[in-house]
């Protein structure tokens, strides 16, 4: 495999609205994220994902566009955007934008002529259907719930949405469509960003006919997934992306991909078919869903999540690339999710970051992961800001749902979990705004924020930065194969690297019980040394290929032949 700065980078991604307000709106600004940029350089990331700060409606937060050239007069202006990549530049950090093509806003131009008549130029830019039987054109269920087509008056017919009636699908069928999307990519790109994450990129083609799909028992809809994931097409487009706009520049790019097994991951990522660098896929963000699905929250199958996360690993060695991540803006908060957010919250927010780091990919860092920020358990659906929240919400009471139930799956699993403001000091609203924020704070700011963990040498910051710097040093981090171990253990997820002659041994403990480890037979022989490990006393724990592991702990040893 090539070598590329992407591969030993680590990404820290930037929910802008939550990060940093600059002018007490209570809204996080560009300003806000210029005036933070001493901190990433100080944890050491080299790139950053910066979600949507473009012209929207904000009916998802952003995610639904309406000028894909200008900035949300919420964040600023296109000054401020120029001096921010200016200044990041500056400080040798790479910046990512999102690129949201799958849809746009309702309230785009494109769609408030296509909706206009059925002659209209832009009409094909989206995707329309007549009504069957007094319905829907078919019954695919939307995201954020109901039904993914919207009635539109003027035209007598339905427009399709798998997100918010506010989002209609673009038309990549549309060769107008797909240049329109190719020349605004060239306009950021010759503004000088440096790459791409691309939201629910393999949506963007759909079988055609849209058939129906099977309804499950007690559901008004089906998914239809089947019929717009890894679409007929989609690798078509994205070769031509790559042939047309990404291989002109020395850029990262990777795509939000939704419903993939490792065999689609290498046909996105294999180097050889040129379409994307690498993908995030979701099947390890399941292992706590319960039959009934994301809301219906169940405990950690440990043992489910390590045969995922080790499919991954060797099926994509040599032939793609992984990107690893806990967090991002779409999930809650991992030290509360599959750590212990209480007694042992700095061990088990360290031991995740070991877990991860230490695999083969590009890590992602979502902020405040770095400090351990927590799940937020705000007492009412009014306190929610996350429409796929609200209408799940809404929704369910209506069909009798009891609400204290709703409710706990609403604090485990809702996206405003990662969206409550960054906690950079113990001041009100934790130093985030002088004003009224836009969702609430999270109430354990006091103790959980930046400033505190800058202060204390053994933070969860440090132990980051640390992570950060060994993946420069150490080539075995980035290239090595891995191997999974203990495989059935339910308490420890335990693993090798291999590359040359030198292999890495990463123990973690998921659990709050102490647990002997044993050395497998192939170390017997080798000598090991302690490379790092989240507690802070580093007496020996191992003695005759075996160690002794605390609750939460975990160790990684560096074995030369």
């Amino acid at each position: 495999m090539e070598k590329q700065w992407w591969k030993d980078a680590v990404v820290y991604q930037i929910y802008p609205r939550s990060f940093m307000d600059s002018n007490g709106d209570g809204i996080g600004d560009i300003p806000g994220i210029t005036a933070k940029l001493d901190y990433l350089t100080a944890l050491g990331v080299e790139v950053v994902w910066l979600s949507p700060v473009y012209q929207s409606p904000n009916d998802d937060n952003g995610y639904d566009i309406s000028d894909y050239r200008a900035i949300m007069d919420e964040f600023g202006t296109m000054e401020d955007w120029e001096r921010m990549l200016d200044e990041m530049h500056k400080r040798g950090i790479r910046l990512v934008m999102d690129l949201v093509v799958n849809h746009s806003s309702d309230e785009h131009p494109w769609f408030v002529e296509a909706r206009k008549s059925k002659d209209n130029p832009y009409r094909d830019y989206y995707v329309w259907r007549d009504g069957k039987n007094g319905r829907e054109p078919n019954n695919w269920e939307s995201f954020f719930s109901g039904s993914v087509w919207e009635y539109n008056e003027p035209t007598g017919d339905y427009y399709l949405h798998l997100f918010s009636k506010k989002q209609p699908d673009l038309n990549w069928e549309n060769e107008k469509v797909r240049s329109e999307v190719y020349e605004l990519m060239k306009f950021w790109l010759d503004k000088g960003v440096d790459g791409f994450r691309m939201d629910v990129i393999n949506m963007i083609s759909k079988v055609p006919g849209l058939p129906d799909g099977n309804v499950e028992p007690g559901s008004e809809y089906a998914s239809g997934a089947q019929y717009y994931m890894n679409g007929p097409r989609v690798h078509e487009f994205l070769q031509e992306m790559n042939e047309q706009v990404l291989s002109r520049y020395d850029i990262m790019t990777v795509g939000e991909t939704g419903g993939v097994t490792p065999e689609h991951g290498v046909l996105y990522t294999n180097p050889e078919r040129k379409e994307l660098n690498m993908i995030f896929q979701f099947e390890h963000m399941d292992v706590d869903s319960g039959p009934l699905g994301k809301w219906d929250v169940a405990p950690l199958d440990l043992v489910r999540l390590k045969k995922i996360l080790a499919k991954w690993q060797t099926d994509l060695h040599g032939r793609g690339w992984n990107s690893l991540y806990w967090d991002n803006h779409d999930q809650p908060r991992v030290v509360s999710r599959f750590g212990d957010d209480g007694k042992y919250r700095v061990e088990s927010a360290k031991m995740l970051a070991t877990c991860l780091h230490f695999m083969q990919g590009t890590p992602y860092i979502y902020q405040g992961e770095e400090i351990g920020m927590t799940n937020v358990q705000f007492p009412s659906i009014e306190d929610y800001r996350d429409i796929e929240t609200i209408n799940m919400y809404n929704e369910r009471i209506a069909k009798g749902f009891d609400q204290v139930e709703l409710m706990k799956g609403i604090h485990a699993k809702s996206r405003d979990n990662a969206r409550t403001p960054m906690q950079w000091d113990e001041r009100e609203n934790a130093g985030f705004t002088d004003g009224t924020p836009w969702i609430g704070v999270n109430p354990n700011y006091h103790e959980i924020n930046a400033k505190q963990a800058m202060e204390d040498k053994n933070s969860i910051f440090y132990y980051y930065k640390e992570l950060i710097a060994m993946r420069k040093r150490l080539p075995i981090m980035v290239e090595g194969s891995f191997e999974l171990i203990h495989e059935d253990s339910t308490s420890l997820f335990a693993y090798l690297r291999h590359y040359e002659n030198e292999t890495l041994l990463v123990l973690n403990n998921f659990t709050a019980d102490e647990l002997t480890v044993e050395w497998p037979d192939s170390l017997s022989g080798l000598k090991g040394e302690r490379l790092i490990g989240n507690y802070e006393d580093v007496e020996s724990r191992s003695a005759d290929g075996e160690t002794n592991l605390r609750p939460w702990e975990s160790i990684v040893y560096h074995f030369r032949k």
